[in-house]
């Protein structure tokens, strides 16, 4: 028989780094009974946190997935559950799980409030369009308040949050309990028992206003977007139930009208097993979400799937790792149809058969073979020969290709070489693994130095894959100083004729062609437009010029970095009945291309980072003037406010635009400014053009950057 897809959840827990995402997912574990001891971060026995490199520094570095069960009203929910990353250099790990879950968990911390990641997060989801509930955390530590988070939420993020709860007594210490707004009862914990237990008593009659207005504007809320519940509300002899208004949070909840917040501190086992039940309440099942489009490969027509097991199979892959035990794993969400261990799939990609030897159902690192697995589940499977992160795998005699999942560009490169020259070729395979495994992470050779470039979203990224290649692959490198990822852009329009000719004797090369390079719209890459008429060049040798055009796209003539967008039209042209053929034209294109973006006046991009700064008042002067000589542009200035009578008016939220180039040790010289009290949040914002003044002076120093000269130098 097939399951009952109204019973399972998909769920992703994501927050900025540091909210208490892992130990929160370690309590869901305890509770529900996969897990017998709870793991902590802190003492690196997380079980969702398991590479080594997690471990060593307390931080989640790549998403994992795990499976449990809940009981809630009798019923059995299935919980899939994906923790992911909160640093800002593994944002891809966040993107790539969004595309397939059904609603999220958003943690926050009750004394930070809103973060920059925390922002990042959340624009994420909304590109999804994925409803979720918020579960505002760390409510025992000191300075925390739930009702001011809620405001942030409200402000900062634009989102109607509605909280469902409030602290009975407030925070730190104090935090034994909360008042549940819905069933108006207290749930107050035992902390004799660690908090593994509450129960529900009645209201504390000092609150019982505070309960009541807060009711009141929660059924408000709600009465803005669900007609039965104006109903009700305006007409005096009506009244709400309990399931009138979790029906009502339930709905609006999916139509992202509203978001539930919850509070509770995970570290101290408080609130978890209420947020459990408001996941099993008011998240979608996969058949609440809307049916996953996409299109027929063959036709392009648009393609619907219902989450049904009676329909053609289809999923999505959205993450590569490798094990050392059993190979190389896909993960993938099914959104119709079912697959059978030792079966066959369609990769809609490739146009190949893949073999899906075995199913894996996924906690963690660990893998615990299924044999079969079905809509609205998520899974792993190996054995398959060409499978990439995005790719859709489907029933081949009915084809659809779901919408691929987009990447960040990387924005910080380093130059390796191995240590041993015996361990050229294991550095190869092992970059080719990982490049296999993060789309974040890229691999390019150096045109003028030829080194290895290895490019990635920041500082704590690289030196990852650096440890993860020792570690892993037993390769060991040398490593150059970090470099920002530039890019170059054509700001003029010009037209360029190129002729290739070569005679060696019998058979020559011959291509002519007449073109137009300009700018092209900003990150779009290469636009290419064919205007030849009348047969002056053959069409079997245009793809043969847009091929060598775009492999010039990434060596800029300024510094050698990729251009970023450009538009050829092709316009003239002719070719020889003998001597041509498609490398001339392909040659042709290359030298045409490298000559006219030359005249097209070229022009440097670097990256634009966010950065966020936490810092006293008294120190907001040297550290303003600090930011303007790294070329910071001040974006916005405010003071962390407070409802909940914690005096912190004298701590300040400095938000600015500042290259990457100047960011280079920026944190040990603001601990320095700050005697150590700051602390800063950076992520990459978009690419602007280097000012002229100091273009040259980056080009100069891109080509000092070689440890390799530095090696012969001393030579």
């Amino acid at each position: 028989m097939a399951k009952d897809l109204r019973y399972t959840r998909n769920i992703g827990i994501a927050a900025h780094i540091d909210a208490g995402k892992t130990t929160t997912t370690e309590r869901i574990l305890f509770y529900t009974g996969i897990n017998h001891k709870i793991g902590e971060v802190h003492d690196g026995a997380a079980t969702m946190d398991w590479m080594l490199q997690e471990q060593e520094r307390g931080i989640t570095i790549t998403s994992a997935a795990t499976c449990c069960e809940w009981t809630y009203k009798n019923k059995k929910y299935q919980i899939n559950i994906i923790d992911t990353p909160g640093h800002v250099d593994f944002t891809v790990e966040v993107e790539r799980s969004m595309r397939i879950l059904d609603g999220m968990v958003v943690l926050f911390s009750a004394v930070d409030g809103v973060e920059p990641q925390s922002e990042t997060v959340w624009r994420q989801a909304d590109k999804y369009h994925i409803p979720r509930i918020a579960f505002v955390n760390k409510m025992d530590r000191q300075g925390a308040d739930f009702l001011n988070v809620c405001l942030q939420i409200k402000k900062m993020l634009g989102a109607n949050s509605v909280p469902l709860q409030i602290p009975i007594i407030g925070s730190g210490e104090n935090f034994i309990g909360v008042v549940d707004l819905i069933s108006n009862k207290a749930i107050v914990w035992d902390d004799n028992n660690y908090g593994m237990t509450y129960q529900e008593v009645p209201v504390p009659s000092g609150m019982k206003k505070m309960v009541n207005d807060y009711h009141y504007q929660l059924i408000e809320s709600l009465s803005e977007h669900d007609d039965t519940i104006m109903e009700k509300f305006l007409c005096e002899n009506s009244s709400l139930s309990e399931e009138d208004i979790i029906s009502s949070l339930h709905k609006n909840t999916i139509n992202m009208k509203v978001i539930p917040i919850l509070c509770g501190s995970s570290f101290k086992n408080k609130g978890v097993q209420v947020m459990l039940d408001a996941i099993c309440r008011y998240l979608p099942s996969p058949i609440e979400v809307k049916d996953i489009v996409g299109v027929n490969p063959i036709n392009q027509m648009k393609v619907t799937r219902k989450p049904s097991e009676k329909e053609p199979f289809s999923a999505l892959a959205f993450k590569i790792s490798s094990d050392p035990f059993v190979g190389r794993l896909a993960f993938f969400r099914v959104y119709s149809g079912k697959i059978n261990a030792g079966s066959y799939s369609f990769n809609s990609r490739s146009g190949n058969k893949e073999r899906i030897s075995r199913i894996y159902q996924m906690h963690a690192n660990k893998q615990n073979p299924i044999s079969e697995i079905g809509a609205g589940d998520i899974a792993a499977i190996v054995g398959f020969k060409d499978i990439k992160t995005g790719d859709t795998l489907c029933d081949e005699k009915f084809p659809i290709l779901l919408e691929n999942i987009s990447f960040p560009e990387p924005v910080i490169g380093v130059a390796i070489e191995p240590k041993f020259k015996s361990d050229i070729d294991k550095m190869s395979l092992a970059l080719s693994k990982l490049m296999e495994e993060d789309p974040t992470f890229q691999v390019r050779t150096d045109n003028y130095t030829g080194q290895t470039i290895i490019s990635g979203m920041g500082e704590l990224h690289l030196e990852i894959i650096v440890d993860r290649m020792k570690r892993e692959f037993k390769v060991e490198v040398n490593q150059g100083k970090p470099q920002v990822e530039y890019k170059e852009a054509l700001t003029d329009s010009v037209e360029h004729r190129e002729i290739y000719k070569k005679q060696t004797g019998g058979r020559g090369k011959f291509a002519d062609i007449f073109f137009r390079l300009e700018p092209g719209e900003k990150n779009m890459g290469l636009e290419f437009i064919n205007k030849i008429k009348g047969g002056n060049i053959p069409k079997e040798f245009i793809p043969s010029i847009e091929k060598g055009c775009k492999e010039m796209m990434k060596i800029g003539p300024l510094s050698g970095y990729e251009i970023d967008s450009a538009r050829i039209t092709i316009l003239d042209g002719s070719y020889h009945p003998v001597d041509s053929d498609q490398l001339s034209f392909e040659i042709v294109g290359k030298i045409g291309f490298k000559e006219a973006a030359k005249k097209a006046k070229p022009i440097l991009l670097e990256p634009i980072m966010k950065l966020e700064v936490i810092l006293p008042e008294e120190n907001m002067g040297d550290i303003i003037g600090d930011l303007n000589r790294r070329r910071g542009i001040v974006q916005n200035m405010t003071s962390r406010s407070s409802s909940g009578g914690s005096n912190n008016n004298n701590i300040k939220i400095v938000q600015a635009l500042v290259p990457l180039s100047e960011m280079f040790g920026y944190v040990t010289i603001l601990r320095t400014l700050s005697s150590g009290r700051a602390t800063s949040v950076m992520e990459f914002s978009h690419y602007d053009p280097v000012p002229v003044n100091i273009t040259d002076d980056i080009i100069m120093e891109i080509g000092k950057n070689s440890f390799y000269d530095k090696r012969k130098s001393k030579k």
